[in-house]
């Protein structure tokens, strides 16, 4: 059985990463984001909570993030092991985890933030199907056009130049120290995410050992 963390800054490419894993050994992924996505357009209680708080660049705090995640670990739905992305960010959250779960390595992708500002400020997300885009990388045929649904592309509602800047001064001053947390344990994997993705994917598997 194969439990991970993935950890890095928003855009360094978690979700990319994380989806090549899952493909490589039937794991599930556990994404957090995904989890307040779906709550989001579902127009849940937490959903409009959680809007709130990205809308304005800031974190969810530990005690939502904590029940989100406990609850869907708690489905034991992942025989071959879990992905688990965009959890902890903070120190309090990495405490829980630990004292909580049992896990194999913590990857841990780096990207400058210089990067991390490109691509996250060229995202669009299509506004039908949900299809993500990436105006460096993934452009759509027709401008502003999904391809497979033909609705128009949006930008999401946090990804502004105000809101990236909270949150990366939040990454570097909650969320990276609590590598030093699983640095402890020998648990941490640095991995160069300015390459490309198969070549990220391959580093991986070469420190994983697998």
């Amino acid at each position: 059985m194969h439990k991970y963390v993935i950890m890095g800054v928003q855009g360094c490419g978690k979700g990319t990463q994380a989806a090549k894993l899952v493909n490589a050994f039937d794991l599930v992924h556990i994404s957090v984001g995904d989890i307040f996505r779906w709550h989001i357009k579902n127009h849940t209680k937490l959903g409009a909570q959680v809007k709130r708080i990205v809308s304005a660049g800031n974190l969810v705090g530990d005690d939502v993030v904590e029940t989100i995640v406990h609850r869907r670990l708690d489905e034991h739905d992942w025989n071959y092991g879990f992905i688990l992305d965009g959890f902890p960010r903070s120190e309090s959250q990495a405490l829980f985890f630990l004292e909580t779960y049992d896990i194999d390595a913590v990857i841990h992708i780096e990207v400058p933030d210089d990067v991390v500002r490109q691509r996250v400020l060229s995202r669009r997300l299509c506004s039908g199907c949900g299809l993500d885009y990436n105006l460096i990388s993934h452009r759509p045929e027709v401008e502003d056009i999904c391809d497979v649904c033909g609705s128009p592309l949006r930008a999401r509602p946090d990804d502004t130049e105000e809101a990236l800047a909270g949150r990366l001064k939040d990454y570097h001053t909650k969320t990276k120290p609590v590598l030093s947390l699983f640095e402890r344990k020998e648990l941490v994997l640095d991995i160069d995410g300015t390459a490309a993705p198969d070549a990220i994917h391959q580093e991986i598997r070469t420190k994983l050992g697998c």
